[in-house]
């Protein structure tokens, strides 16, 4: 799976004051994307303002020098080779005449950082995506970035984006990487990715043929997407105690006993490790859909059943 990640121009405005130092911006670089790569299971598409293998890494060193440069490790020469690119900002990519309007100066607002026109990081602003600096300069090493938005007809305000120009940065984007990675998949990849997705819960067998049905423009794949996430945010932070329904931030409940005495059955999963189990709890979806959920444990929660309404005492 492709991911749109955008350099900060303004990082390459000024080369380092030697060759080294440039090695040592690229290297950063190189870790980063790789460790964005690693973390969200994608390829990281790199959307520059210009031909980034045109950039001027030190006086008379571009990108396209340091790719042949023999004193640079091999391995990172091959991985920047690899390294997909599309220029400018706005080719090929979603919402791109907003994102036209603000390269040529045209749009509703202005993105400013520290009082500099920053295009590539309205960018990421306008796509909700990740941004990326080489770390040339001590205000880039940081893992958020503070925007001032100039708007013509709204109130300016300040804005906050993703931003990393080193690997530690994305220690401080694990959730945002998690919300970013569940809202371009279907159910089938959901399936697939479940153990990194959500490693606090355990999926019964009968799971994957209820998520592989849920396609791309399902109306329910969202909201089933949505409440498992809640559950695994429960489950990460359950670090001791009986299972509490009211700090999980949706709507769940258990069965009625009058449900339970006459539809257990319905309710009855094998398990991942072999054992049938009563998923009697519940959360509730749109349209009349359940996940039925077993909290067997701190820190583990099982997943029996996502689909419509199971009959009950009351409906049948």
């Amino acid at each position: 799976m492709a991911l749109n990640i955008v350099l900060n121009e303004l990082s390459v405005e000024t080369p380092a004051p030697n060759i080294s130092i440039a090695r040592q911006w690229m290297s950063n670089l190189m870790q980063t994307v790789r460790s964005i790569n690693a973390e969200t299971k994608s390829r990281a598409i790199l959307i520059t303002q210009y031909d980034f293998h045109l950039t001027l890494l030190a006086s008379d060193y571009t990108l396209r020098r340091w790719l042949n440069d023999i004193e640079v490790d091999k391995e990172e020469r091959r991985f920047i080779r690899s390294l997909s690119t599309k220029t400018p900002f706005s080719e090929d990519v979603p919402d791109s005449d907003e994102v036209q309007l603000l390269e040529s100066n045209r749009g509703s607002c202005e993105f400013r950082y520290q009082d500099k026109p920053a295009i590539g990081l309205g960018v990421a602003y306008l796509l909700d995506i990740i941004s990326v600096s080489l770390l040339l300069e001590i205000c880039w090493d940081c893992s958020y970035l503070d925007l001032d938005v100039i708007s013509i007809d709204e109130d300016d305000k300040k804005i906050k984006i993703v931003h990393a120009s080193r690997k530690e940065h994305l220690q401080d984007h694990i959730d945002w990487i998690k919300n970013r990675t569940l809202s371009n998949i279907d159910g089938r990849v959901l399936w697939d990715q479940k153990d990194d997705l959500f490693p606090n819960l355990h999926f019964c067998s009968s799971i994957e043929t209820q998520l592989q049905s849920l396609s791309t423009g399902n109306f329910m794949l969202e909201h089933v997407k949505d409440r498992l996430r809640k559950l695994q945010q429960y489950a990460e932070s359950w670090a001791e105690g009986s299972f509490n329904s009211n700090k999980l931030h949706c709507s769940a409940s258990p069965e009625s006993e009058a449900t339970l005495k006459q539809y257990s059955k319905e309710r009855t999963f094998l398990c991942p490790d072999e054992k049938k189990r009563m998923f009697s709890w519940h959360v509730r979806l749109p349209s009349g859909w359940r996940i039925h959920f077993y909290p067997e444990q701190p820190r583990k929660i099982l997943i029996g059943y996502i689909g419509e309404h199971l009959p009950t005492a009351k409906f049948n």
